[in-house]
């Protein structure tokens, strides 16, 4: 650590706020903004629906049963990738039913 002497005040704010940007800094390196939160796109309700050859009334219920969606200014969106790994794992022989267990896994 480097020793700083302040001859006057003027000179120890100047010292204080260098600290503050650097220790800002280096805080703010591994802060995503906002619209680089995912790696992926997200898609609409309907984008989903028309992926999957499902209804949104259909949609709306794997919802409720747990599909993984992203709930964003009050809007239900998806990453296709979970959505896809989330049906990969349902079990074959379910007549079409989505059934997701609190855990995440599907039923």
């Amino acid at each position: 650590m480097e020793t700083v002497i302040v001859s006057n005040e003027a000179e120890l704010k100047k010292c204080i706020r260098e600290v503050i940007r650097e220790e800002l800094a280096l805080l703010l390196a591994d802060v995503r903004p906002p619209w680089q939160e995912f790696e992926e796109p997200l898609i609409t309700r309907k984008e989903m629906a028309e992926h999957l050859n499902i209804s949104l009334v259909t949609l709306a219920k794997w919802v409720r049963n747990g599909l993984p969606c992203i709930r964003k200014d009050g809007r239900v969106q998806f990453l296709k990738s979970e959505v896809m790994k989330a049906i990969k794992q349902k079990p074959t022989g379910d007549r079409g039913r989505l059934r997701i267990k609190k855990n995440g896994s599907v039923k």
